[in-house]
């Protein structure tokens, strides 16, 4: 049985620049493997700064045209893309799962998050209008919005389609020329809504899409032309990207990675507490910045924690859960595991060596669900995003307690208390210091309009990378006063 179609063959990336398809000059090319086989599945060329160049000035010069362009003729093209888009669903999923390692449902879950944010930039002509106002006699006041020009996004691994998803539908709609530039471990999803927005009649240069590795990023995010940068990845990468690019002078926004904490006290209820416990730290292989780490159990909540394991236990690699994206991932977070059993913490639920029944699988990127306990605080396990499916419990006895654990983290993406109580849910949305909170929701991403954001280390730069705060990012507000005549009557404002 396969969960997953994966390509016939090798294909062979190729930018997207000024309207065509190019393999860049003196590019070298990187093998894609699959992290369900570990097998060849694509190639891709790693971008020097002459073709970073390159896609920018195609970009550079179809700035204006497209910028000129009214907002209803912008949302047109992008409604066709997301026709497209949804058309060609089951095929995008599989590919982005064939190349990140998702379950096919993830693949499609994170396309179909990313049409919702189609339909917010969609929105834009209704709702995001300008503003007018007679200030006083004679005067009038308005605001619009104008797009920034040449604006760039780089995108990381896991999530192939939803990450760039969160962009550029907003970013080229808004009047921006955009250049995508994926993880080069999953190109192919990126080429093929490439294709979509080709098909869709975007004009030549208005979306590209280059390829590359740090050379390629350190190209755009130096490149004078490239106006803002949006960024998603770890945060090490986050942070330098934000230095590099504002000491620069660019707009910079650059997500980071996460300790996400879930809090469970003892009236929670049982069931679903426990499907959303293993739901959030599984789903994804564990490789998302949205994922639960860290259990903080509160008082005697030793029942759940039970139903957690047991339902982890039962959980089917392969169709239930997918792979590491590569062979050093699974080789970091074992080292891991065994980090933690040495400096005390309890291997509840082991997943290492568990693979799929099949030789087809035999060399993918396998690691089970596994759940430490008792992991003090100030373990590793418990402070460093470990990015796989791994759950550290962390036991304290209040409810204080668990906020002093969470606020300690240096990370601010995520929290969720698991409670039937109002009063405690309050307490931890009020007291938690992170940009998402959930209560008893296991992954608390917000559905468009509401924007995706972190705080602390989990974000560098202001707004949020979706909702209307986005806008803010993406353009600039150009504020227009005008007095036509001199009037008798004015205030001191005249």
């Amino acid at each position: 049985m396969s969960f997953v179609q994966l390509p016939e063959s090798v294909n062979t990336c190729r930018n997207l620049v000024g309207g065509e398809w190019l393999v860049p000059r003196d590019a070298s090319l990187l093998d894609v493997h699959s992290p369900y086989t570990g097998g060849v599945i694509g190639r891709v060329p790693l971008t020097p700064a002459e073709g970073v160049a390159q896609a920018v000035e195609a970009a550079r010069a179809a700035a204006p045209g497209w910028r000129a362009t009214p907002l209803r003729e912008r949302t047109t093209l992008m409604a066709r893309f997301r026709h497209l888009l949804e058309s060609n669903l089951e095929r995008l999923s599989h590919l982005a799962a064939s190349e990140a390692g998702k379950t096919v449902a993830e693949a499609r879950a994170g396309l179909l998050k990313g049409l919702e944010v189609c339909d917010f930039a969609l929105s834009l002509q209704n709702l995001d209008t300008g503003g007018a106002m007679e200030v006083s006699r004679g005067i009038s006041c308005e605001f619009r919005r104008e797009p920034l020009g040449v604006v760039a996004g780089i995108t990381p691994f896991n999530f192939p389609a939803m990450v760039p998803l969160w962009m550029f539908p907003i970013a080229v709609t808004v009047g921006n020329a955009f250049i995508l530039k994926p993880s080069e471990k999953v190109p192919l999803t990126a080429c093929a809504m490439g294709e979509l927005m080709v098909e869709a009649g975007i004009p030549r240069g208005v979306f590209s899409v280059v390829h590359g590795g740090r050379e390629t990023v350190e190209a755009l995010v130096a490149h004078p032309d490239v106006r803002a940068v949006g960024f998603v990845g770890s945060s090490a990468v986050a942070r330098r990207v934000y230095a590099e690019g504002s000491a620069q002078g660019k707009r910079v926004l650059a997500l980071g990675g996460a300790k996400n904490h879930l809090i469970v006290v003892p009236d929670a209820d049982e069931a679903l507490t426990a499907q959303s416990v293993v739901d959030s730290f599984t789903g994804c292989a564990g490789q998302r910045c949205m994922a639960a780490s860290v259990l903080l159990a509160v008082g005697d909540v030793q029942r759940i924690v039970e139903q957690v394991r047991e339902r982890a236990s039962r959980l089917e690699l392969g169709p239930g859960m997918g792979a590491l994206i590569d062979r050093a991932s699974l080789t970091r977070l074992e080292t891991a595991i065994a980090a933690a059993e040495r400096a005390g913490a309890r291997v509840l639920l082991d997943g290492r060596g568990k693979k799929p029944a099949g030789e087809k699988w035999a060399a993918g990127n396998w690691l089970g669900p596994t759940i430490l306990d008792g992991v003090r605080p100030d373990m590793e396990a418990a402070q460093r995003e470990l990015f796989g499916p791994v759950l550290s419990i962390v036991r304290v006895p209040t409810l204080s307690a668990a906020l002093e654990v969470e606020n300690a983290s240096p990370y601010g993406n995520a929290a969720s208390i698991f409670t039937t109580n109002g009063a405690v849910a309050q307490a931890v949305v009020e007291g938690a210091r992170v940009g998402m909170v959930g209560v008893n929701v296991g992954v608390p991403v917000p559905r468009e309009p509401f924007s995706f954001g972190g705080t602390g280390e989990s974000k560098f730069g202001h707004g949020d990378i979706t909702g209307p705060s986005s806008l803010g990012f993406w353009t600039d507000l150009k504020k227009v006063t005008r007095k036509w005549t001199t009037r008798t009557d004015g205030s001191w404002m005249s």
